[in-house]
């Protein structure tokens, strides 16, 4: 299923490099927006966790129910914390450094390792070269049939729907987050001194709400909420890179404001849901610019509608973005293992499987 970017010729004729320049009248943020959206995110997630916690004496089918809202504005909250790693909801570098780390507590995320990797992510997002920090993994058709046996089954593993927005998101922000492992290389004591802060600071807020409510009423009420935030987050992560007409490059080739533009879903969500995710889906622009802060980012779709199509998904077409696993070199597109495997017979090579 093909995204609006190759359809619409207007879309494909955008010089990318100039928009940055462009964009950047578009970075200030408003004090008083920043901290009403802090207000009107954690107030109902507060609420519906309150909410939750006394559907407990109705009947936990209830308490369930109010967990998928509560998981909403939980990610609503990263996405806040998201935008304060790009220095771009306070106008102080200072204030978005502790709006995150104290958000962080909440999300099970370390604000400074978050911020170092994500980092990392923006500068090499589509690079074939610099593959394997703050992405989803991701290989070539030819890696892929070079890989051994148990080599396919595990790529294979990791990218099945159950790992990737199940299991994953689990391991990922309640076991992977609290041990930094791997990202000391060149990074100091710095990842570990985030990480264990943050640590202490959940382990206060749950452990006050666990002396207040119970053990098992605390447990019962968040972790349905983490876990759904968690794949929530790791979903709307997943579409904005991972669609068909997406762009990887190898490093020699590869230029940031075109993977940027054109390696960025605009995942074209409905009013609701984009202001849930605070219009996260408008990627393509923040990768181009990432000190906007989300709540102006419709301005720039707005004043600039040339840019609504490009890598344009509709909620619906990006169901379909699930099945793309590999880089297809010679089509340049994301590709199916069933088109692989088509690819493969069509060419009479009987090892594609």
């Amino acid at each position: 299923m093909r995204s609006d970017q190759q359809a619409t010729p207007a879309a494909a004729a955008i010089d990318a490099r100039r928009w940055p320049k462009i964009l950047s009248r578009y970075r200030e943020p408003s004090v008083p927006r920043s901290v009403a959206e802090i207000a009107v995110t954690l107030g109902p997630l507060a609420l519906l966790w309150v909410g939750m916690w006394a559907a407990l004496h109705v009947g936990y089918w209830l308490s369930l129910l109010l967990a998928v809202p509560a998981a909403a504005f939980l990610v609503r909250l990263f996405m806040i914390q998201h935008d304060c790693s790009h220095d771009a909801f306070f106008r102080s570098r200072i204030v978005n450094a502790w709006v995150g780390r104290v958000i962080g507590v909440l999300t099970l995320t370390p604000h400074d390792l978050w911020r170092r990797t994500h980092a990392i992510h923006h500068a090499t997002s589509g690079n074939l070269g610099r593959r394997g920090i703050g992405d989803v993994d991701t290989i070539t058709v030819r890696e892929y049939r070079a890989r051994s046996w148990w080599g396919r089954l595990g790529y294979r593993l990791y990218r099945h729907p159950a790992v990737m927005f199940g299991l994953g998101p689990a391991y990922l922000f309640i076991l992977q987050h609290r041990v930094p492992l791997g990202l000391m290389r060149g990074a100091g004591w710095q990842p570990w001194v985030s990480t264990m802060a943050t640590n202490l600071g959940i382990a206060a807020v749950a452990g006050g709400l666990m002396w207040l409510i119970g053990i098992g009423p605390f447990l019962m009420v968040h972790l349905p909420v983490a876990l759904i935030a968690a794949s929530i987050g790791v979903w709307l992560f997943y579409v904005q890179h991972q669609f068909e007409d997406t762009v990887w490059e190898e490093d020699r080739a590869w230029d940031h404001p075109e993977a940027a533009l054109h390696g960025s879903s605009h995942y074209d969500l409905p009013g609701v849901l984009r202001w849930l995710t605070a219009n996260i889906g408008i990627h393509h622009v923040h990768h181009l610019s990432s000190r906007i802060p989300y709540y102006r980012l419709p301005e720039v779709l707005r004043d600039h509608p040339e840019l609504a199509n490009v890598g344009r998904l509709t909620l619906w077409q990006s169901f379909g973005c699930v099945r793309l696993v590999l880089w297809d070199e010679i089509r340049r597109k994301l590709v199916s293992f069933r088109t692989m495997r088509r690819d493969a017979a069509a060419a009479g090579d009987v090892s594609g499987a």
